[in-house]
């Protein structure tokens, strides 16, 4: 049974602001309960990236060659993105709820989801640690509609990200993709808020309600005096990080797992036939972006590698929205985190339809 202290409760009359560490008591695991399933991935990972290292593969087979190395090349790939996402973690616990809500502004409304997606468009972090990012904001009382609209704008929009795509494939497309993941993030996110209103969908039970005289101001005030800047708080910062990020590393952690037994045992070849610019090359897309777990950092490169070897800007797209419309480790984390399948579900039923439009879209302009 769930501890009492993180189920929703009644709205007070006055507004109660949550203490930063105050869901220390709601641990992503039961004290005593082992996670099976953080244990199992991380030990894998971590025996097949110390292999790459230690055995001599002249003798072995070569899936163990080809796990071993993609195992190197994720890890390497995405472990700042997650030290990061852990920092602004951390730093998200102990930033005050009401300041956190005052900046995203009101759920459910327009410049709320607004505010979210420029959020997710400027956030400079890799896809996983904006979904470390986006998994803390929703325990911090975003709205269901705000979360999604942060996570839908944010896979690869990244400032040093955006700029590699200019160069691969020129200027107006990288344009067009930023502007058409904008408006999937603002539509999809309002038709999460409106499903939350009208009670197709849970409601976030760590919302709360600014006060009309609420003063951002003194709270930065206050943050500041208290902040201190040594190796031991960002030490601090990053283990609370990390401990508070524990369901979304358990599924990176899997994904890692997953995506070398795809590179191991299936033919490349596979996927680069299927990735013409039709509506079969647009869903064997979508199910090669599902499988694969890739980072935002090699996803922009395979999506600009389908941009210009296939001939298909929707597929580049849709490769670069499915790391947030259809992965698994995205999915898991949302249930995780908000304790339903219909708010993790709702995702890919929100956005895919869009991203499959946007998709054939571009690719008829592009053909």
């Amino acid at each position: 049974m769930a501890d009492p202290c993180c189920s929703p409760k009644k709205e007070a009359a006055e507004p109660q602001m949550v203490e930063p560490h105050a869901s220390a008591c709601c641990a992503d695991e039961p004290h005593g309960r082992i996670d099976w399933l953080l244990w199992i991935s991380l030990s894998l990972v971590a025996v097949l990236y110390a292999s790459y290292w230690v055995l001599d593969f002249a003798g072995l087979p070569e899936w163990l060659h080809h796990m071993s190395g993609g195992v190197v090349e994720l890890v390497h790939t995405m472990w700042w993105g997650v030290a990061a996402g852990a920092l602004f973690v951390g730093l998200l616990a102990r930033i005050p709820q009401g300041l956190v809500i005052s900046v995203l502004g009101r759920g459910g409304s327009v410049r709320g989801l607004v505010r979210a997606t420029l959020a997710g468009l400027f956030f400079d972090l890799c896809s996983h640690g904006i979904l470390m990012v986006g998994m803390q904001l929703y325990k911090r009382g975003a709205s269901l509609g705000q979360v999604m609209a942060f996570l839908i704008a944010s896979p690869w929009n990244s400032l040093s990200l955006t700029v590699i795509l200019i160069a691969l494939i020129g200027l107006h497309w990288t344009l067009l993709f930023i502007l058409c993941s904008a408006l999937i993030a603002l539509l999809a996110g309002y038709l999460a808020d409106r499903m939350v209103a009208a009670g197709r969908l849970p409601a976030n039970p760590n919302e709360v309600h600014l006060p009309d005289d609420y003063d951002w101001r003194g709270e930065v005030a206050e943050l500041w005096e208290r902040s201190e800047l040594t190796p031991n708080s960002v030490v601090g910062l990053l283990w609370e990080g990390i401990r508070g990020s524990q369901m979304v590393v358990r599924w990176l952690l899997v994904g890692i797992v997953l995506a070398v037994l795809v590179r191991a045992f299936v033919d490349p070849a596979l996927f680069q036939q299927w990735f013409g610019p039709s509506l079969l090359g647009l869903g064997a897309t979508l199910v090669a972006a599902t499988v694969l777990e890739v980072c935002s950092e090699g996803a922009t490169p395979l999506a600009a590698d389908i941009f210009s070897r296939a001939a298909a800007p929707g597929n580049a797209f849709a490769f670069l929205m499915a790391g947030v419309s259809t992965d698994y480790t995205e999915l898991m984390s949302i249930k995780d985190t908000s304790g339903s399948w219909r708010i993790a579900l709702a995702l890919p039923l929100l956005t895919l339809p869009q991203v499959i439009v946007a998709g054939l879209l571009m690719n008829g302009f592009g053909t």
